[in-house]
């Protein structure tokens, strides 16, 4: 579903800042992958690259069958629309539209518009009675589950996301993580970039990065640990 094959990624001219560094990594359907690191270990360059808000200096992305690495303008288009969905930290849900609106404002992006049903997706991620709410209205870890919502409704088949917990109380983050365990129980390849070495201990690979270059791949440490041992 994923794959990065030699990528790197450099910025700045002169002696540039190695962001990334000869990194190879597959994600397969299915799977919960989680990419752990310190600021500055290029797990938000890797991950922006996947969803194709990003170039490589070198090597090959290949998601879903497109080699986004090499695609036009168009293909990068309909990429984002139909392939992959993305959880940013800070949220980015609309302000001025309620949490069905965003919802919807999500499968219409993804030309699913007629498809989706804004309330039973809400329903699904506990926010049945929230639905004509609007974000201010809203608690942090409920604006992120609206922020899920919508990437749900966009039936794309890769889910990325950046640091979804990393506002969140510990109660409302563990919630959070179970919506993306069953995301990829239910065939999603679901990424997701953390400085937070407990939130790893529930994926199924864990991808360590430090300077930029990928130092262990494989299981946690200790074996994959269940939502209610984690503790942070």
């Amino acid at each position: 579903m994923i794959e990065l094959l030699n990528v790197s990624k450099r910025f700045g001219d002169g002696v540039p800042i190695v962001a990334l560094a000869d990194v190879d990594l597959k994600v397969e359907a299915g799977e919960f992958v989680v990419v752990l690191g310190p600021s500055g270990s290029g797990k938000t360059t890797l991950l922006n690259m996947v969803g194709a808000l990003d170039n490589p200096s070198e090597g090959t992305i290949i998601v879903d069958g497109v080699d986004i690495s090499n695609a036009t303008r168009r293909q990068l288009f309909d990429f984002r629309r139909n392939t992959v969905s993305f959880i940013f930290q800070s949220f980015n849900i609309f302000p001025g539209l309620t949490a069905a609106e965003n919802v919807q404002f999500g499968a219409d992006a993804a030309g699913r518009g007629d498809e989706v049903n804004p309330a039973e997706i809400l329903a699904a991620v506990g926010l049945g009675d929230r639905v004509d709410q609007f974000p201010h209205e809203l608690s942090g870890g409920e604006q992120q589950r609206v922020a899920i919502a919508r990437a749900l409704a966009t039936g794309n088949p890769v889910m990325l996301a950046d640091e979804p917990t990393g506002e969140l109380d510990f109660v409302t983050g563990v919630q959070i993580l179970e919506l993306l365990q069953k995301q990829a129980a239910d065939g999603r390849a679901v990424l997701v970039v953390t400085h937070n070495r407990e939130i790893s201990r529930v994926a199924d690979r864990v991808v360590e990065l430090s300077s930029g270059r990928i130092v262990s791949d494989g299981p946690p440490v200790g074996g994959k640990a269940s939502l209610s041992e984690l503790h942070w």
